[in-house]
Formats: C-alpha cells, structure tokens, sequence
C-alpha cells in the first residue's frame, strides 16, 4: 500500500466515510492515476480538467459515475493533499431527475417465492417487509428484533443514524423458524460459508434475487433495492403518511421521500378524479 493511498484511508476513516464510500473514493483516485500513469500527487489542475471533460464527452459517464469520481478526486486532493483547485468546484455531475423501478405486491410475493435457498428468502422478506437497504438487512443482529414492541432496531444504517422500524407480525415465526437452523449468538443471517463471525454475504443474497426475478417472469429491472422502494410505496398506497415513511426509511430530507409519491396507483387515481372535475358532464 503506498503512503499516499494509506494517507487517503485515515483521513476518511477520521472523517467517518462508510467503508464502501472509502472503497469507491479510492477507486476513483486509482483511476485517475491509471488513465495518466504516474502518481495522482504529479497531476496538475489542467490534467484533472481535461480527465473530468474527458469521463463526461468520451468515456460518457452515468451522472452518479461522474459523482462517485468527482467527491473521490475531491477528497484526495483537498482532504489528503491540501490543495484548491477551481475545477474541483466548477466540475459538476448531469442532474438526473430518474424515477426508481417499483414492483407491486403480486410481483413482489411471484419473486420471493422462487427464491430457494430458505435463508435468502427470509432475508430478501425481511428487507422487502421492514424497507431495509441490503447491508442493513445482512448485518441484523439478534438482538435488534424487539418481538415486545414488534420493532426492529436498524443499526448504523446510511449516515450512521440509528432507526427503528415495524416488524410485521408474519415475519416474526419465519424469523424465530430460521434463527433455530442455526442458533448463531450474534448475527440473525451468519455466513453459511463456515465463516461463524460473519453475516451473510451481500453478493450472495443479490445473485439469489437475480435468480428468482428471471425465474418469476418479471420483466422489470428490479434489484433487491427495488424492494425498499417497493415498500415505501405500498406504504403510502395503504394510507401511511410520508413523515412516517420518512422515518421508517432513515431519510434526511422529506424531499426524498416525497419521490415515491410519484409512483402510486392511489395518487394517479386522486389526481384522475380531480382533472375530471375541472369540466362537468354536460
């Protein structure tokens, strides 16, 4: 590891930058120094202008990708480095207004039931029925399921902010069920590959998901991120107000959650019934 790299590492470690943001902020750097082949210290201000105009005009770069490399390239430089540069301000990602893909309760249940091992299928249950990000849903422990209350504690969730959510009361015996295969002290979903101290790999549960959306017929293009955003939005069809939603899901900003307003049938249909009333029958 060079002294660079490990300088890079502390100062986002002292910053407290998840791991897979310093992962992906070094990635970025060692890219930049891949596409010039020489240390990212010799790299002038008008070699990062033309690398930024080169991954959006060639390389064409999705607007999180030109994201992901520009707060990387930043942090390096103004963190690590200790320089200000213009172009590290002036540089800006292509605002996407995308909408997420939402899977409706039928398609949700079609896929979770061709999942067959049984302990991604409890898992993928359990981040679909509790709207978890994956690494929320693998890294659950056995001491965050509240049966008393039927809350589950979500731990270091995205900016570190702890939360609690409902545990719906159908989850509770599949969850009791699988926890006795395997009695694990710690983790509710350990890795099945003799690593006890581990939980479950993510990989492992997005390749069973990918399995079963191609085994249900589906033709959408769902990821197991689909089923969190499934989740907000079959709560608010069902009547539960945003502010909850916001809560349950962990968001900063109301705004976020305001998204999924889009993507109802129950909001198409009230917005229906008032465009019709804009011109009385006649």
């Amino acid at each position: 590891m060079s002294e660079l790299r490990q300088r890079m590492l502390e100062d986002m470690q002292l910053r407290g930058l998840a791991r897979k943001t310093q992962e992906a902020y070094v990635c970025a750097v060692r890219q930049l120094a891949e596409y010039y082949r020489k240390s990212p210290a010799d790299i002038s201000e008008a070699e990062l202008r033309q690398y930024f105009l080169y991954l959006k005009n060639e390389k064409q770069v999705s607007a999180s990708g030109f994201t992901i490399a520009l707060c990387g390239i930043k942090f390096f430089y103004e963190q690590t480095l200790r320089r200000t540069w213009a172009i590290l301000d002036l540089a800006r990602p292509t605002r996407e207004q995308k909408l997420p893909v939402v899977l409706s309760r039928e398609e949700v249940h079609r896929i979770l039931g061709c999942v067959r091992r049984p302990r991604y299928q409890v898992c993928l249950s359990t981040i679909y029925g509790c709207g978890l990000r994956l690494q929320e849903g693998t890294h659950l422990q056995v001491r965050d399921m509240d049966s008393a209350r039927m809350l589950v504690h979500v731990r270091h969730g995205k900016g570190a902010k702890d939360r609690y959510v409902p545990l719906p009361s159908a989850l509770l015996p599949r969850l009791r069920q699988f926890w006795g295969t395997h009695r694990h002290p710690v983790w509710l979903f350990p890795s099945p590959q003799g690593a006890r101290g581990q939980p479950m790999s993510e990989s492992g549960v997005q390749r069973a998901f990918k399995a079963a959306l191609r085994a249900s017929g589906v033709a959408k293009a769902a990821t197991v991120h689909t089923l969190r955003h499934s989740y907000a939005t079959h709560l608010l069809e069902g009547g539960v107000n945003l502010r909850v939603i916001q809560a349950y899901l962990g968001h900063s900003s109301p705004q976020t959650t305001a998204h999924y307003t889009h993507l109802t049938r129950q909001t198409d249909r009230v917005a229906s019934t008032a465009l019709n009333q804009l011109f009385p029958a006649e």
